[in-house]
């Protein structure tokens, strides 16, 4: 599959195989990746209109609010992606029985809640 094509279909959301650092091959489809996306975009504009008031010297408990929204976002980001692995790949995995998969996600929930 092109880059192209890889990169139209995550857009939409549509039926794609994980080949890198991902223990299981099975196709399935994500349906918040176009949510996940915009929330991102909107997280590099949050995050370049903090640098902005950085550069202007505004007070810095300003920005420790700004910066405080952003990393509550960003969590809220990857509560949405691990809700949606556990939607499509782990019910996949479980059902297949692939304890290799169960052990990817318990260790990225770890390095996600640390």
């Amino acid at each position: 599959m092109e880059a192209k094509d890889k990169g139209t279909e995550a857009a939409q959301g549509d039926a794609h195989r994980h080949t890198q650092g991902h223990p299981h091959g099975h196709v399935h489809s994500h349906t918040q990746t176009k949510a996940v996306l915009n929330r991102m975009a909107r997280l590099i504009g949050h995050l370049e209109s903090i640098r902005k008031m950085v550069e202007d010297g505004r007070d810095c408990s300003d920005v420790l609010v700004q910066l405080a929204a952003v990393d509550s976002a960003i969590k809220g980001v990857g509560r949405l992606i691990l809700k949606d692995h556990i939607s499509h790949c782990i019910v996949h995995a479980v059902e297949d029985h692939d304890e290799e998969a169960i052990a990817h996600l318990n260790k990225a929930i770890d390095q996600f809640l640390k």
